[in-house]
Order: C-alpha cells, then structure tokens, then sequence
C-alpha cells in the first residue's frame, strides 16, 4: 500500500470517528431553510436529528397528500438529500422534478419515491428510513407527527384562514396559527432525540410554517422546555412578505413564546454581514427587507445574542451552509477541525 493510500484510509477513519463524537443536535423546522442548515451541520456530526413539519398543502406535497393520503413529503426529501453523505447521482433523482407529463408536471421525483415506498411498506416512517438507507443519511429525518394536520391562522381582523399554503396570501397580519386536530400526537422518537439531545436549534425557516407548525405539534414545545440541551434561536435574514412583515429579531422570538410559552430559549444566533445594494432593491420589490436586529429588545426578553457573518454571497439572500453550521456548533465550545474559524462573538 503506497503512502498516498494510507494517508487516505487514516483521514477517512479520522473523519469517520469524529463524526461518530459529535454533539447530538436536533434540528426543528422546514421548507427551504431547514436544509441549509442540515447540510452545514452533516459536516461536523452525524449525530443530527431533524424534525419536520407536515402541513405543507401546497405544490407536489399538497397534491399527494390529497391523492394518496400520504403525510407531504418535500419537506422531508429535502431533508433527506440535504443528509446525504454525499452528492450522488441518486441526489439529483430525488430533485429531479418533471417539466411536463399528464399528471407528472410539477412533481417531484422523491416525492413519488416517497409515496411509493409508504405504499409498499405501509408506513412513511419506515418509507423514510430506506429512503436514508439509500441515500446513506447521516442522523435521521422525522416529521413531528404522523397526523394528517392542518395549520390555521387567525388574522389581526378575527378572520381565519385555513392551510398552510394561504397563509403569505392572507393580506393581513397574523395574530396566531393553530393546528387542527388539536390531539395530534408527536413522533415518540422525535421526544427521545430532544431529551438526549446536546443542541436544539429552531430555524431558519419561515416563522409561522416552519418552525410553530412544529412546536405546535402537542408534547414537542414541552419537551424541548425540559430537555437539558443548549436551545437557539436561528433568525431570518430577510422578513417574509404577508408573514412577518416589518419583524424585527424579537418579533420573532416573541411569537415564538406567545405560542408555546416564554423564557425557554438561550440564544439568538443573528447575521451581521450587510446584504449587497442589488439584492436589497431585489428583495424590496418583493415586499421583503432585512429582519432589524434590536439587540436591547433581545436582551430584556433574557436571551444571549450570538452575531456571525451567516450570508450566502451568491444571488439568494440566504444563511451559507459551511457558515452556519460552524457557528451552531461553537456553542457547545467548537466541535469542528483544527484550523477553524474563531467563535462567534457575543452580545449581552
């Protein structure tokens, strides 16, 4: 065996063992932010636990859903391929997505794989675990719950609105968001995976969909309160039009606790790199600005603000992966290689 060869079986057994090491996180969220995250963590520990919502109604998700009966399955294949150890072909199959086709245009193919593996197994939990299997997932995908859910909000007028998907179209602020029914139960290994874990972080994602849709879900908020774990808050980088709207960083926080209750959660990890000229004039037209950072208003609510350069450079305005992943991780004193950027720094 020549030099080279050795030097790539110890790296790969190194690797392999410190991801083994790594802090148990669990990651709680969806839509398009949760995998961003995912695949800034994957990197660090494969001791990762995602739970994901399964409100969605809109797009691929909401037809299966009503077709098949089917829990919706973008949020979690997006998940999935975002835990993937690496970029494969079968990668790019569970994101290929049909541009036309009776009945096929706007599908995703993991969807579709999804469902069929829920049809052939008879059950999406077990779908989902041979789903990781092939594409060798590190850490494990669940939803919250395996109820059939429907998120509702209550907007600023009394109205309310039905369906995930309405919710940005609503036109009014929104006072609440519920799910019905009500006795929804969680995912028995999503409870176990809070209270074992090292690291809770909420987000990014959107606010209302994503990350109450979740907690929500009756036991996962209580749980989280109790669990020993470091808990933190991922602000958004941009406000989301008919959302959160004119939200500041304790707005967020804010609704959050008006929700499931106050004073659980330990830190708000907050991006301080400034946003391009273009992207904003973007973004503006779109009803979106940057979510204000009103550190005093933070500090009164009792949670530690964490201020990191957490901006993907490229078109989107949106949390980098390699950037976010580090600084979740420098909570719990920096699991990542030598030669790792510095912490964090923190205001208080």
């Amino acid at each position: 065996m020549g030099l080279s060869s050795l030097y790539t079986l110890l790296y790969r057994f190194y690797r392999r063992q410190f991801l083994r090491l790594g802090p148990r996180v669990v990651a709680v969220g969806g839509g398009t932010g949760l995998p961003v995250l995912l695949r800034g963590l994957k990197k660090y520990t494969e001791n990762i636990t995602a739970i994901v919502t399964v409100a969605d109604d809109g797009g691929s998700s909401g037809r299966l859903r009503g077709e098949f009966g089917i829990l919706p399955p973008g949020d979690i294949r997006n998940c999935l391929v975002a835990l993937a150890e690496t970029e494969t072909l079968m990668d790019k199959l569970f994101h290929y997505r049909f541009a036309q086709g009776d009945g096929l245009t706007g599908h995703s193919l993991g969807n579709l794989l999804l469902t069929a593996l829920t049809d052939i197994t008879g059950d999406f939990q077990t779908a989902i675990r041979e789903a990781s299997r092939v594409l060798k997932v590190r850490g494990q995908v669940l939803p919250s719950t395996l109820h059939q859910v429907t998120l509702h909000a209550e907007l600023a007028d009394g109205t309310v609105i039905s369906g995930e998907s309405t919710l940005p179209l609503a036109g009014a602020p929104l006072k609440r968001v519920f799910l019905t029914p009500e006795s929804c139960s969680p995912v028995p290994e999503a409870i176990h995976a809070i209270y074992r874990a090292d690291l809770i972080l909420l987000g990014p994602g959107s606010l209302f969909t994503s990350v109450l849709s979740n907690l929500l879900v009756p036991g996962i908020a209580s749980a989280i309160k109790q669990s020993r774990a470091v808990k933190c808050y991922i602000c958004n980088i941009m406000t989301q039009p008919g959302e959160t709207t004119n939200y500041t960083a304790s707005d967020h926080l804010r609704a959050i606790y008006n929700h499931v209750g106050h004073g659980w959660i330990d830190y708000v990890l907050v991006n301080t790199k400034k946003i391009a000229q273009a992207s904003l004039e973007k973004y503006a037209r779109q009803g979106a600005a940057p979510v204000k950072i009103d550190y005093g208003a933070l500090e009164k609510m009792g949670v530690k603000v964490l201020k990191a350069d957490l901006l993907d450079e490229r078109e989107l305005v949106r949390h980098d992966p390699e950037k976010l992943g580090r600084a979740v991780l420098m909570l719990l004193g920096g699991h990542v290689p030598p030669g790792g950027r510095g912490r964090p720094s923190r205001e208080r």
